[in-house]
């Protein structure tokens, strides 16, 4: 079928959508749109079999619905309505959501259903419930409508007695939220969880009015409600009614100065208020200490037999200067060890997404912050490219994006997620070039011409294409994680961990590596890359500077740049 898209954003979820539909053999369109003016003439232009909306924030007018079967994904149960469907979950501690797929029509939500899927909630923030189970959710409620149209089914759908009915609920706002650091640490959680990552939990910490993203429960120190306890890797720790908990990113109106509006956007915590900090402890953690008790280690290095793992769970996968120099040092500590494997294990929701703009965007001079960053995560790369006392591989179980991706390929095998999506380029932000080694990295695994495709075309990749092209070595199940996770791979490197195949892996890598290097040296690609970057970061187009203010601010300008970029 020939489907369009219409999206207020071509998300995570919309990506997934796309690339796993383009797999079925289905012909997809994208048209990122924010009004009904924009929907029909999408729908003019395309003329589709069907119209799918992912994620779309304004309603579809009449005048294409009537002509169009529209398909409507909600992130909700059947019977639920509005635009908050997983924030009121949350909030009401939901032990079950879902995903619906509706038919527009005048009443919002309203329409006849076509599928839906449920799943048990999890612990953790919105952004992840929606990266992880909803998607999951939309992409199985998707198929099963897709399938029912294909054959000429009419909507299906009787609620069954077993399935709660959702109802209609107004957006959730800061006063629906509204709660103090005198609460429960497990109130506080699911207010914090249920705005992250979008809007945030309003609160007032040490004076000032901000909101509060990144919440991880600590057991062991406590204090008065309020009361900011110690700090960490750029993270505050916040005594509560009953506990305390870390806050890992604060967004704060105003700067340190009213005139200044830098830190209108999510930041660490500790960068945040740094002027409120003189007589706030540093609780340092090193990566391989095991605490006995909960709290938050984002960078941390665990063994189990020959293999050792580094887990880096960040923020929305972005990595500061600071984060990958914290990272870089986890990462040679972890090469010091008598292990034979070492296993990058990112995040659970995100991998990577590369450098961090939010930062690049906060500093005083975001070009040379933005060289700053560059050259931290090269150095990353670089370090990893050169073990050659360990296999390596990564472990991707996450989206990842743009350097992220890159930094994954660096190791000598790559596994990810069945249903991650990767954005394997750059240009999209204003033209920017790209480095992390990716003019070596990325064509040797797919070849020279492949790997201009997917820099130039902009467009996503699943995992299913990724393997074929031979930018993954294998895909797991999207129920592994934790413990069945870390015995799947376990079963996966046993064979190769045995003295005498892993000899002969390393004495093959070597090899290869003096091949490669005698054809050209390593440096050299790095050379050529930062030149590029230079000329985005410093030279007289502003064209990168523009778009990643308009993407941190989520400004319609990042789109036009985008498309003029493509253009």
């Amino acid at each position: 079928m020939r489907i369009l898209f219409l999206s207020t954003r071509h998300n995570g979820l919309s990506q997934r959508a796309q690339v796993e539909l383009e797999d079925l053999g289905h012909h997809v369109d994208v048209a990122e749109v924010s009004d009904g003016a924009q929907m029909e003439a999408a729908a003019n232009r395309f003329r589709p079999d069907l119209i799918l909306a992912p994620m779309l924030k304004s309603a579809i007018p009449a005048e294409v619905w009537q002509r169009h079967l529209c398909l409507i994904v909600h992130p909700g149960i059947p019977g639920d309505r509005g635009p908050s469907s997983l924030d009121w979950a949350l909030l009401e501690d939901a032990p079950q959501w879902g995903v619906t797929v509706l038919e527009a029509r005048d009443e919002l939500d309203g329409g006849p259903i076509w599928a839906h899927r449920e799943f048990p909630m999890r612990g953790t923030s919105k952004g992840a419930i929606y990266r992880r189970e909803t998607t999951d959710a939309a992409m199985l409620a998707i198929r099963d409508a897709l399938q029912r149209f294909s054959v000429g089914a009419t909507p299906p759908f009787v609620s069954d007695a077993a399935t709660p009915m959702g109802r209609e609920r107004m957006p959730c706002r800061q006063d629906d939220r509204r709660i103090g650091w005198d609460a429960p640490l497990d109130d506080l959680l699911r207010h914090i969880r249920s705005a992250d990552s979008a809007p945030g939990l309003q609160l007032t910490l040490a004076g000032v009015k901000v909101r509060v993203y990144g919440a991880y429960p600590e057991a062991r120190l406590r204090g008065r409600p309020g009361e900011l306890l110690a700090q960490r890797d750029g993270a505050l720790c916040v005594a509560c009614g009953d506990a305390a908990l870390w806050i890992s990113h604060l967004r704060r109106r105003q700067g340190l100065h009213t005139d200044d509006p830098r830190y209108d956007i999510k930041l660490p915590a500790a960068q945040v208020l740094s002027d409120r900090l003189q007589d706030v402890a540093e609780h340092s953690l090193p990566p391989e200490s095991r605490p006995t008790a909960l709290t938050w280690q984002p960078i941390r290095y665990r063994e189990r037999g020959y293999n050792g793992y580094l887990h880096f769970d960040l923020l929305n996968g972005a990595m500061s200067t600071p984060v990958l120099e914290r990272l870089l040092a986890a990462y040679r500590y972890a090469r010091k060890r008598s292990t034979r494997t070492l296993v990058l294990c990112g995040g659970e929701d995100v991998w990577s997404n590369g450098i961090d703009l939010n930062a690049i965007e906060a500093a005083a001079d975001p070009a040379q912050e933005s060289w700053h960053n560059i050259l931290a995560i090269n150095a990353l790369v670089r370090e990893i490219v050169q073990t050659d006392d360990k296999r390596t591989v990564s472990l991707i179980q996450g989206n990842a994006g743009a350097g992220g991706v890159i930094l994954a390929l660096a190791a000598d095998r790559v596994y990810a997620r069945e249903g991650a999506v990767l954005n394997p380029h750059y240009r999209g932000m204003g033209g920017l070039y790209g480095s992390e080694y990716w003019t070596y990295l990325l064509p040797r695994r797919v070849g020279a011409v492949v790997a201009r495709q997917l820099t130039e075309s902009l467009q996503p990749l699943g995992t299913a294409r990724a393997q074929r092209i031979g930018l993954l070595d294998g895909r797991f199940d999207n129920a592994l994680s934790g413990e069945s996770l870390i015995e799947y791979i376990e079963t996966e490197l046993a064979a190769g961990n045995k003295l005498g195949p892993w000899r002969t892996a390393l004495a093959e890598k070597a090899q290869q590596r003096l091949s490669d290097e005698q054809q050209k040296p390593f440096e050299a690609y790095a050379v050529e890359e930062l030149a590029e970057m230079r000329r985005n970061f410093f030279g007289p187009d502003p064209a990168y500077h523009l778009a990643r203010r308009a993407f941190v601010r989520k400004q319609e300008v990042a789109i036009e740049v985008a498309a003029a970029m493509q253009a």
